[in-house]
């Protein structure tokens, strides 16, 4: 891998041009470097996001294309506009932002590996403190049964990662995060990677190119969504 993609300095935060990362493995950028504070927040703005496993370096991505999803094209399927209606769950935000990444970092049934490492649980949870990476969290009798966090920049929302317990409990985060960002002029929410999952809620791929277009217009605006002024019990449906 040495041979194939640069190795960070630890002593600078530079990341090498997004245009540079591989086809094979699609996305890959760099190795190495920290999960600090600095480092993501500078990774993000420029549209690269670490994804690696416990015992590897850290890895570096930034593929093209790029799952995106325009908050006003989330696709509400007909069974999940009646969970909606029902308004089962009761839906926050920001109130258990530890839960939630700790959840999201246990095996799943269909992988035991996770890419939410203990170093990335960390890093992000100081991203929360210092008011970066927020979650949506789903209540059931007062028990949290689904949710999901991510990064904010600016007018642009990072999503990273969901889980529920409840049957859809993540899509109802979703839906919420997605209605209170459409409220909050946000232009897109990254989804990172492609799958079908994504796609049945709307997600669309975009080229790097034009998700930089995004970021350069939007990831540093002079008027980027406060988010300490939202909600923190949001409205029913």
């Amino acid at each position: 891998m040495s041979d194939k993609i640069p190795w960070l300095d630890p002593d600078s935060l530079e990341f090498p041009s997004i245009h540079t990362a591989l086809n094979d493995p699609e996305g890959l950028l760099a190795a190495g470097g920290d999960l600090s504070v600095s480092r993501l927040t500078l990774a993000y703005r420029l549209g690269i996001f670490p994804w690696y496993e416990e015992n590897q370096p850290i890895l570096w991505w930034s593929p093209d294309p790029r799952a995106v999803i325009l908050p006003g094209q989330f696709n509400i399927s007909r069974s999940l506009q009646k969970v909606l209606k029902q308004n089962r769950f009761e839906v926050r935000r920001d109130t258990a932002f530890n839960a939630v990444i700790d959840i999201c970092s246990e095996p799943r049934e269909y992988a035991q590996a996770t890419w939410i490492t203990t170093d990335m649980k960390i890093a992000y949870k100081k991203l929360h403190q210092q008011g970066l990476a927020h979650s949506i969290e789903c209540y059931l009798d007062s028990e949290l049964v689904g949710g999901l966090y991510g990064i904010a920049m600016g007018k642009l929302f990072f999503g990273e990662s969901m889980f529920h317990r409840e049957t859809d409990a993540s899509k109802v985060a979703f839906a919420f995060l997605n209605r209170l960002l459409q409220q909050q002029s946000c232009p897109l929410i990254d989804c990172q990677l492609p799958n079908k999952h994504l796609a049945s809620l709307g997600a669309a791929t975009i080229s790097r190119i034009e998700f930089q277009k995004y970021l350069d217009l939007y990831a540093n605006h002079p008027q980027p969504i406060n988010w300490d002024k939202l909600p923190t019990l949001l409205s029913p449906w």
